[in-house]
This record gives structure tokens, C-alpha cells and sequence, in this order.
């Protein structure tokens, strides 16, 4: 059996390449050709394939094989329909519940995700995607909530893959890179407005939703 170590390596691997459109929705994994793109075993890929199936990026179907899982407009509906609901309850308690080091922490990440698009020279969709991500994080960790934020952590890391893309479609990307909208939930966020903050951020994540179903419908 090959060290946890290097599964967790290969499946860092062939997630990136997921995400950067290098493995495309419903491709057949090959364990062999996998080997021959990782320059490892075959352990370590079917471990790493398992690995990646519990976080849903990719499909296991036993005595049948393994693909990239696929996309549809009704999971991405559901997904974000599920995180709308989860991202109001967690910001209103860590509104409620937030304390200074908590506040920092929105301030920080919101103000990371502007420099990477005021201030550096050329701009990096993918780096911005992690930024935006965390920006998501840091709002919701000051809600006293361990369950409920683990499974708002499962449902963006599952759908950081239909962001990605909507990132290979040029037309649509600079829809998704509106500061404005995370400018001003930073500011009801530390201005304790819990109702107007929670409402802006359900239409924040309503509008990404739609702007991602026009890649899956254009596809």
C-alpha cells in the first residue's frame, strides 16, 4: 500500500487538473495512462481516485471504471441552492458570535481578493478563485457551528469545480469578479447588519449560479 503522503499528492494533482480543464467532465480515467502522466504507480492512482470520489470530483462505478465526474445544471442548482441556505444561517451567528480576530480576518481576506485585481499586473483567474474562496470562509468561521461549517466547506469545494468552468469561457469570467458585491458584504458584515448582509450575500451566490448555468447550457 503505498504512504498516505504520496495519494494525497497524486490526488492534489489530478484535481488541479481538474479544475484547469486539463481532465474534462465525463472523461474516462485510465489508471494506465494516469501512471504514465503522474510518473507513479498504480496504487497510489486508484488510491488517490477513491480519495477524489468522496469529495465528488470523481465518479467510481465498480466492475466499470472511473471518470471525471460530469456536470448538470440541476447538481449546480442543488449545490447552490444548499449553500444559499447554509452561508445566511452561519453569517448571522458569526455576526452575532464574531469577535475582533474574527473581523481581522474578513478584512484581511477581502482586502487580499481586491490587491489581486487592483493592484497586480496581470491577472490570475485561478488566484483570484482561492482568494474568493477564502474571502467565503473567513465570513462564515466566526459562527460558533463545527457541523454546519464542515458542510458549507464540502459544498464550496464542490462547487469550486463549476467555477473553474466558467472560467475556461472567456465571455463569462469577468462576470465573476465583481469586488463591488464583496465590498460591500465586507461592510454590512463589520457594520453588524446581519439582515442586509445575509440577504446580499444570498443574492451574491444566486447570481454566480446563473451566470455558471449559461457555460453548462452554451456547452
Amino acid at each position: 500500500m503505498s504512504s498516505p503522503t504520496l495519494t494525497d499528492k497524486v490526488a492534489k494533482m489530478i484535481r488541479q487538473d481538474i479544475l484547469k480543464g486539463d481532465l474534462r467532465p465525463g472523461q474516462k480515467l485510465v489508471v494506465a495512462e494516469l501512471k504514465e502522466k503522474y510518473c507513479v504507480g498504480a496504487s497510489p492512482i486508484r488510491e488517490a481516485l477513491v480519495q477524489l470520489s468522496w469529495s465528488k470530483y470523481v465518479k467510481l462505478e465498480p466492475q466499470k471504471g472511473c471518470w471525471v465526474a460530469p456536470v448538470s445544471k440541476e447538481e449546480l442548482n442543488d449545490l447552490y441552492e444548499s449553500l444559499r441556505v447554509v452561508s445566511s444561517v452561519l453569517l448571522k451567528k458569526a455576526i452575532a458570535m464574531g469577535d475582533e480576530t474574527w473581523e481581522l480576518e474578513v478584512l484581511t481576506s477581502y482586502h487580499k481578493l481586491s490587491r489581486i485585481q487592483n493592484v497586480v499586473e496581470e491577472f490570475d483567474s485561478a488566484e483570484w478563485e482561492e482568494r474568493h474562496q477564502q474571502f467565503h470562509i473567513a465570513l462564515l468561521e466566526g459562527a460558533d457551528s463545527k457541523n454546519m461549517f464542515e458542510f458549507f466547506s464540502d459544498l464550496i469545494n464542490q462547487v469550486k469545480r463549476y467555477r473553474f468552468l466558467a472560467l475556461s469561457e472567456n465571455s463569462l469570467s469577468d462576470d465573476l469578479f465583481n469586488i463591488d458585491e464583496h465590498e460591500m458584504i465586507m461592510k454590512l458584515v463589520l457594520a453588524k447588519n446581519s439582515e442586509q448582509a445575509a440577504e446580499l450575500l444570498d443574492r451574491h451566490l444566486h447570481g454566480s449560479m446563473k451566470r455558471i448555468e449559461q457555460v453548462i447550457e452554451a456547452a
